[in-house]
């Protein structure tokens, strides 16, 4: 497709390309002092997989931990085309086409491989170059905590409106349809529409933290998992050395060991006690709070339980 042509099927996008995730074009597209749509929740500090931290450190580059292929990202990988074919048979005369990865007309920094490109159902053949109407985002999750009742204007995690907000404004287009499918049979769908002052404070978080890895101005370091395991890469030796470190710390340090072993402890016997009240069956609930959830071994014995996530209160 020439991008030099009109009509565009994305009035602000540039298309770079049908890329396969992985490979060098699909790695090329996304390096350097770039910005995609996956990454803008971490610039603002609410990605639940990214750190701000980690991802100064991949712009920067410099180690991060690798990439582990979790059984959650490769299922999400293989419904997304069922879920995607659900949402066009849910919708007559619509068709949602593979979108590619694009860039900005004026931000070529600015990047976003969206899922799908809404178009009218053609009525001979289809043109790549005909005008897109609306992005489709697929998902698929294992639980429904994060996702609101099916057609809920707040109904969207806060991390996936930042990643959609962003690929509209890539784009220019106006509205985003969401297909998801949760636990494997509950099927719902959401609408975002695009928001200019969300997509202006998005843009200007974007360029600040662009111009602190330009500047070498490291974040601080934070709680997340990730940014633990950013660190622990960083070093590429090893030399049987005492290091002066301040007191704060270090105190602070033996503090946490501390805090932790007790809540290790309270932990254990709080656990022990709801799994006591659950007996034989699988969730904890309060009213219609979810508090914990139990799985069973084939002899029916308990395997482990886990917490279900809560939303915080508004």
């Amino acid at each position: 497709m020439s991008t030099t042509q009109h009509p565009y099927p994305a009035p602000d996008g540039v298309l770079i390309g049908h890329l396969t995730p992985g490979t060098e074009a699909w790695d090329a597209a996304r390096a350097g002092l770039t910005i995609t749509a996956t990454e803008i929740a971490a610039v603002v500090g609410l990605s639940p997989w990214m750190s701000r931290f980690t991802l100064w450190h991949k712009k920067s580059g410099l180690a991060v931990a690798p990439f582990e292929m979790t059984s959650g990202i490769e299922w999400g990988s293989r419904l997304e085309d069922p879920v995607a074919q659900k949402w066009e048979d849910e919708h007559p005369g619509r068709l949602a086409a593979p979108a590619g990865t694009w860039f900005n007309r004026e931000r070529e920094w600015q990047r976003a491989t969206p899922d799908r490109l809404i178009y009218p159902q053609p009525a001979g053949e289809f043109e790549v170059s005909d005008q897109a109407e609306e992005l489709l985002e697929v998902k698929t999750s294992p639980f429904g905590d994060d996702w609101g009742p099916s057609g809920a204007d707040d109904g969207v995690p806060l991390w996936y409106r930042c990643q959609v907000i962003w690929q509209m404004d890539t784009l220019g287009l106006r509205r985003t349809q969401f297909a998801v499918l949760i636990s494997g049979h509950d099927y719902r769908e959401y609408t975002v529409d695009y928001d200019e002052a969300e997509a202006q404070i998005l843009r200007d978080a974007a360029v600040k933290f662009l111009d602190e890895v330009r500047d070498g101005v490291r974040p601080p370091i934070d709680g997340a998992d990730d940014t633990y395991q950013t660190i622990r890469v960083q070093p590429d030796g090893f030399e049987d050395v005492d290091v002066e470190i301040p007191v704060v710390d270090a105190d602070r340090y033996q503090n946490a060991q501390a805090a932790s072993k007790a809540a290790a402890v309270e932990l254990a016997a709080a656990k022990g006690v709801v799994l006591d009240h659950i007996g034989t069956g699988k969730r904890a609930v309060v009213g219609k709070r979810r508090i914990a959830y139990r799985i069973p071994k084939a002899d029916g014995t308990t395997k482990s339980l886990s917490p279900y996530q809560q939303k915080e209160a508004a």
